[in-house]
Order: structure tokens, then sequence, then C-alpha cells
């Protein structure tokens, strides 16, 4: 299943698929915890999984 809202650039990612997410559910949080980010350098996400 492609998430076809959800773009991704990290063609190294297990769920990377053109362009695109394939991952079911994707989880992104702020950098060193907190619930509030300025931008999108202060996020990271948990989804994330190497090929």
């Amino acid at each position: 299943m492609v998430l076809e809202n959800v773009k991704c650039s990290v063609s190294n990612c297990r769920y990377w698929q053109n362009q695109f997410c394939n991952a079911s559910a994707i989880e992104v949080n702020v950098d060193g915890g907190g619930k509030q980010a300025k931008d999108s350098v202060e996020t990271q996400c948990r989804t994330f999984q190497a090929k």
C-alpha cells in the first residue's frame, strides 16, 4: 500500500517507492523530544528503516 499523499525523498528507506512512502503508518517526532518544532529541520521520521 502506497500512501499517495506522503512524499518521501529518502531512497534508501525500506518504505520508499518512487518518491512515496509505502509504510502502513508513519511516525514523526521532534528532535530532542518535546511536542513542538519550529520547522521541518527539527523533526525526524521514526518510520525510517534502511534497506
